[in-house]
């Protein structure tokens, strides 16, 4: 992942006048950015995911498959269950297709607000605001643990209406919520403002399948001043506990509704486990 990779470039970023992008620091977003083929990262980022996968090589696996879950969510509850409304937390730098180009593909009408707190998304959030006519989208700047200032927002209140179901996507976020922030808690208060018949699509990044290689990613994220946090099957299920969760439950990510022509990908290359839930009356 380095040498004369084509995304080992710099970025050609449109930053907006006084963001600054901290280059010389990695950032989760832009280290994702790049374990998933991304171009907008800087070398401090590259350094950190390289350092990553020297740890644990299946490491761009797993992030790449944990993408292509967020994807086949989307169009299961899209298509399946008639959602027209998401609220996707942690979006990250936009990575076609995203959310929006996923469920208004198959509803032109669906609405998706985007939330994230890294000024490099914010420079990029046009990308994530392409919507169709019937549509729309939003982007708000806000950090996940400040719950208020999400469903405060008026933008958001443009885009959704939370009398009516909306599914809140939480993609590849909560390992970066320490468990003295209750990122459970956080979790549930955000589901209390959404109406019943809600959805929660939430991924828990894991060392179960991997404990030594996926240890030496969670050291080298710490040692770079990214806080994460691994955590067990119990602990991922208790971000879902008061919901019914869809079949077929909890399970690594590339076992979720996977497509009849998958790749087959082995439970040691993945660290992250999925689930999706609604919230009943």
């Amino acid at each position: 992942m380095s040498g004369t990779d084509p995304m080992a470039q710099e970025p050609q970023d449109d930053r907006s006048p006084g963001v600054d992008l901290r280059m010389d620091i990695p950032h989760s977003a832009r280290v994702y950015d790049y374990l998933i083929g991304g171009k907008t990262n800087f070398e401090a980022d590259r350094v950190a995911a390289e350092a990553s996968v020297r740890a644990w090589p299946a490491l761009p696996i797993s992030m790449r498959t944990t993408r292509t879950f967020m994807q086949r969510v989307v169009h299961h509850l899209a298509e399946e269950h008639g959602v027209r409304q998401f609220l996707d937390i942690g979006t990250g730098i936009p990575t076609s297709p995203n959310v929006h180009e996923i469920a208004q593909g198959i509803a032109p009408e669906a609405r998706v607000a985007y939330v994230d707190n890294d000024p490099i998304v914010l420079t990029h959030a046009r990308a994530l605001m392409s919507s169709t006519a019937e549509g729309s989208t939003c982007y708000i700047d806000a950090d996940l643990r400040d719950v208020d200032s999400i469903i405060g927002s008026p933008r958001l209140r443009e885009v959704l209406d939370l009398k009516q179901p909306v599914a809140l996507s939480l993609i590849a976020i909560v390992h970066f919520i320490l468990d003295e922030d209750d990122p459970q808690g956080i979790v549930r208060r955000i589901m209390d403002e959404l109406a019943p018949g809600s959805f929660l699509a939430l991924t828990v990044f894991t060392g179960d399948t991997d404990p030594v290689g996926v240890g030496g990613v969670g050291r080298e994220y710490n040692a770079r001043g990214i806080p994460l946090q691994i955590r067990d099957r119990k602990e991922s299920l208790a971000f879902f506990d008061g919901y019914d969760l869809l079949d077929p439950g909890v399970t690594l990510v590339h076992q979720w509704r996977p497509e009849q022509d998958a790749p087959r990908i082995r439970d040691q290359d993945i660290a992250m486990y999925g689930g999706v839930a609604v919230k009943r009356g």
